[in-house]
C-alpha cells in the first residue's frame, strides 16, 4: 500500500487534474449541507413553536391539529433511516421531474430529515427557559408572539447551541451518502477516482481529511461563538 505512495499521490491528484473533481465534489457536498441546514432550522423552529404553544393553549382546537401533524411527522422521520428517506424521495416523490434533480431532491429530504431533530433540540431549550419570563413578558403588554421572539427564543438560543452545533456537523458529515442517489459529492468523487486509479488508499483518505478538516472548522467556530454568547452574558 505505502511501496509507491509518490504515485498514487500523482494518480489520485495530478494526473488529468483529478484535484479538480475533489474540488467539484466538495462544491456539491457544501451546496447539499448549505441548503439542508437552512431548511432545518427554518422547519424545526416552526414545528417547535407550534407544540410549545399547543402545550400553552390546550383548548385551540387548531393548535391540537398541527401538533398531531407535527407529532406524525417526527415519528416518521426520526423512525426512518435517512439512506431510506433519500432513496424514497429520488425514486418516487420526485421521479417524475424531467430535470436532473438529484441536488435538489438532496437538499430537500436531508432539510427535512434534520428539521425532526432541531424541532426537539429548540422545544427542549424554550421549554428549559424558566416559565416567570413568559409572565414577565405578559405582564408587560407583549403578545405570546412578542414574548417568545422578544424573550424566550434568545435565552433559548443559547441553551441550545451545542445541541445544535452537533446536530449541524452530523447533517454535513451524513451527506456522504448522497452518492447513492447519483450525486457527484466529494465521497463520490473519491470513489470515482478509486475506480480509476485501482488504489483506494489516496483517494478515500485524502476525503476523509477534508471532512474532518471542515468539521474541525465548524467546531472552531461554534466555540468561538459560544465563548461570544457567554461573554455577553457577563456584561
Amino acid at each position: 500500500m505505502f511501496d509507491d505512495l509518490p504515485g498514487q499521490l500523482y494518480a489520485a491528484l495530478i494526473k488529468e487534474d483529478r484535484w479538480k473533481l475533489y474540488i467539484e465534489g466538495l462544491g456539491n457536498t457544501m451546496i447539499i449541507a448549505i441548503g439542508a441546514v437552512v431548511i432545518g432550522l427554518v422547519l424545526g423552529t416552526v414545528i417547535a413553536l407550534i407544540k410549545v404553544n399547543a402545550n400553552l393553549n390546550k383548548k385551540n382546537v387548531f393548535l391540537k391539529f398541527l401538533d398531531v401533524i407535527c407529532d406524525i411527522y417526527l415519528t416518521v422521520i426520526r423512525g426512518t433511516p435517512m439512506m431510506v428517506q433519500i432513496l424514497i424521495g429520488f425514486n418516487i416523490i420526485f421521479a417524475a421531474l424531467s430535470f436532473d434533480y438529484s441536488v435538489l431532491v438532496a437538499i430537500i429530504c436531508f432539510g427535512i430529515n434534520s428539521g425532526a431533530y432541531v424541532a426537539e433540540i429548540v422545544r427542549s431549550g424554550i421549554q428549559a427557559v424558566n416559565r416567570g419570563q413568559l409572565e414577565a413578558g405578559r405582564s408587560l403588554g407583549l403578545s405570546n408572539s412578542q414574548t417568545m421572539s422578544l424573550i424566550i427564543l434568545p435565552q433559548a438560543i443559547k441553551n441550545i447551541l451545542p445541541a445544535l452545533g452537533n446536530e449541524l456537523i452530523v447533517l454535513f458529515k451524513e451527506t456522504a451518502i448522497v452518492g447513492y442517489i447519483a450525486v457527484q459529492d466529494l465521497t463520490k468523487m473519491a470513489t470515482l477516482i478509486q475506480s480509476r486509479t485501482y488504489q483506494p488508499f489516496v483517494p478515500l483518505i485524502l476525503s476523509a481529511l477534508i471532512y474532518l478538516s471542515i468539521v474541525m472548522l465548524m467546531s472552531w467556530g461554534l466555540r468561538g461563538l459560544e465563548r461570544r454568547l457567554n461573554k455577553s452574558d457577563r456584561r
